[in-house]
């Protein structure tokens, strides 16, 4: 029995786009989201992908907003398909029809330092209760935490290091006191419970050797806020959201929040700026965002790494919340 000879198509269209984005270094959630969208693509055309045309395109669009698909997986979409018709079909004619939806921006939600509180005394364990202390005490995202290893706690300098973390970026974050003290609770408990490797995972899943995955820290989140009664939508973002509007609250400097966070922020130039003023780049360059930039003191060129930056700026920031969530949960 033979295949169909559309079948054998796909199939080799579907190896040389994944090795298309083998070869640009694309992590393995990226290669799946965009062999999902040009499935689902192909599925509404109703043959290969390869035999598409510009109104295949438009119909397309057009259905995913006459069926309500947020803006986010629309976009999603576009991506995948602007990479399978420009670079594995060398098609970029095509790639050209697609549109980007704008996406309303909304403010997150954001938990009060009382709230964050409820929500780390509802944690179902001392595991999770470190993971929630870990994505607010330090700003971490999600998939950060999880990632987390024991030997990347340390204690001496008061730095957690993520390893490649968004971006493909390692970097340096702060650790506070408070936050030092739930990580080693949560460290003896885990010891005592024979779930934490010497070189293992800060976090493991029910299988110690294997991390414990972001649904089901997401997941944990959810049923910590509904235990403590906290009527907005939380998630493992909302923590990291909290982090920085706690800071500037504190009247924390804004290009401080942004070194601690690894991120983009939107403000205006400092007029002042000298030569004494350090630049922080961000992740991803934006058009028309201004660049920022962090005073501080003249210092050996070693100084001027992430990692020195946030191990002198901790400190101070850490002072300034020493009365917040985390001290009233130690």
């Amino acid at each position: 029995m033979t295949s169909h000879p559309s079948h054998r198509s796909v199939s080799a269209l579907r190896a040389r786009m994944i090795e298309d984005m083998s070869v640009r270094g694309f992590s393995e959630k990226t290669r799946n989201d965009y062999i999902r969208n040009v499935r689902a693509f192909a599925a509404f055309v109703g043959r290969s992908p390869d035999t598409a045309t510009a109104e295949d395109l438009r119909r397309f669009q057009h259905h995913q907003a006459q069926t309500g698909v947020r803006p986010p997986s629309i976009n999603s979409a576009v991506a995948a398909l602007r990479f399978f018709f420009t670079v594995t079909l060398d098609r970029p004619d095509l790639a050209r029809r697609l549109t980007v939806v704008r996406e309303p921006r909304r403010l997150p939600a954001v938990l009060s330092v009382e709230e964050v509180t409820l929500l780390l005394q509802a944690a179902p364990g001392p595991k999770y209760k470190a993971a929630f202390a870990t994505a607010y005490g330090a700003g971490l995202r999600v998939s950060e935490v999880v990632a987390l290893k024991v030997g990347d706690v340390d204690s001496e300098r008061m730095l957690l290091r993520v390893e490649q973390g968004k971006g493909r970026k390692d970097r340096q974050a702060m650790l506070s006191p408070q936050l030092l003290g739930l990580l080693r609770a949560w460290w003896r408990e885990g010891r005592r419970l024979g779930v934490l490797l010497p070189r293992g995972w800060l976090f493991p899943g029910r299988n110690p050797l294997e991390p414990l995955s972001t649904r089901q820290l997401n997941r944990a989140v959810h049923a910590a806020a509904e235990a403590a009664g906290i009527k907005k939508r939380v998630s493992p973002h909302t923590l990291r959201h909290s982090f920085a509007t706690h800071l500037l609250e504190q009247d924390t400097d804004i290009r401080v929040i942004q070194v601690l966070l690894e991120t983009t922020t939107n403000c205006p130039r400092t007029p002042d700026r000298g030569a004494d003023l350090l630049f922080v780049p961000p992740p991803v360059r934006r058009d028309r965002t201004d660049s920022q930039a962090i005073r501080l003191s003249r210092c050996r060129a070693r100084r001027h790494s992430a990692a020195g930056r946030v191990e002198r700026l901790h400190t101070g920031v850490d002072d300034a919340r020493g009365s917040g969530a985390l001290q009233a949960v130690c």
